[in-house]
């Protein structure tokens, strides 16, 4: 598949999912950005500006298998990866396989279930597989896990460990829609049109488009203009943590894809910038006097991305 098709084809799919979400085309460009990564997104937004609608459009347009889990305090890891049960009729075990084994998994409210079952998801976002009573089991590709959480309500809930918030390639800010996409939100909503999304991919052409993103070339003035905004964050001043080489891993994946998008088949430093604030806002993590002085990990990534010069700037 050429990058002119690649283009085509992630035009096709955001523009048939545009039919019924309202704006947010920069966070669904992202979530095919990750997806075409093989990576996995985390949505902070609060309740009521369709993060789940999204997800399950997107899967429509994508033309893949989709599995919603809603994560509450009792769940178990069982409940998320599957178990052996038992059949009467044959007297033997059988393998009832969880919702994980879906192309698209929406994770919803990811923090309200307990520090155990949050690590489930783990081994099958970072390997592809799943271990059920010690027999390992391969997902189907594409995999990509769509987690989301209400970053205001905290009351029973359990905040995501580091090591599975670093897994995350993306965590995306879903904002509140502009006055007029709300008015158009109202208008659809007081006369409703039907309207049905047509699958426009399918898992084929998802991996073809993942493979031919991975050729898109990256010169090497570009590999260490991302180091140099990585090692930047390990030395900033305001940043206690700073990002780690999968920071970087992240940047020169997700740009590749982003060059593709653009009908480019070459990363400039612009889709490095472009990509940034979403590789880097959940993996860093500020001193707390930076805190104390209302300083934010966007403004700080901000700073740092003015501070470095970019190559042929």
């Amino acid at each position: 598949m050429t990058i002119s098709e690649v283009r085509s084809h992630a035009t096709k799919i955001l523009d048939e999912v545009g039919k019924v979400i309202v704006g947010k085309r920069n966070i669904l460009q992202n979530i095919l950005i990750g997806l075409l990564a093989k990576g996995h997104i985390l949505l902070e937004g609060v309740p009521g500006i369709a993060k789940t609608y999204m997800a399950n459009a997107f899967a429509q347009a994508i033309g893949c298998e989709f599995k919603r889990i809603q994560f509450t305090p009792d769940m178990l890891p069982a409940d998320i990866v599957g178990t052996n049960i038992y059949d009467p009729n044959t007297g033997e075990f059988r393998l009832r396989k969880g919702p994980v084994f879906s192309n698209l998994v929406l994770a919803d409210e990811v923090n309200r279930s307990p520090p155990k079952t949050q690590s489930a998801l783990l081994e099958a976002m970072q390997e592809k597989q799943v271990t059920i009573e010690g027999a390992t089991l391969p997902l189907p590709e594409p995999f990509m896990v769509l987690a989301t959480q209400n970053p205001i309500e905290l009351e029973g809930t359990y905040p995501l460990p580091e090591a599975q918030v670093d897994r995350f390639l993306f965590k995306l800010h879903v904002d509140y829609p502009s006055d007029a996409e709300e008015v158009e939100i109202l208008r659809r909503k007081h006369q409703p049109e039907e309207v049905d999304i047509e699958p426009v991919a399918d898992p084929h052409i998802l991996m073809q488009m993942q493979e031919s993103t991975k050729r898109v070339f990256v010169e090497p003035y570009i590999m260490s203009y991302i180091r140099d905004i990585v090692v930047r964050t390990r030395n900033d001043p305001q940043i206690l943590i700073g990002g780690s080489p999968r920071a970087s891993i992240v940047l020169l994946d997700t740009s590749k894809v982003h060059a593709a998008f653009s009908g480019r088949d070459y990363v400039t430093p612009d889709d490095i910038k472009m990509l940034a604030q979403h590789a880097l806002n959940h993996r860093l993590i500020l001193k707390p006097e930076a805190e104390l002085e209302g300083t934010s990990v966007q403004a700080v990534v901000d700073r740092i991305l003015r501070q470095i010069s970019a190559p042929g700037a």
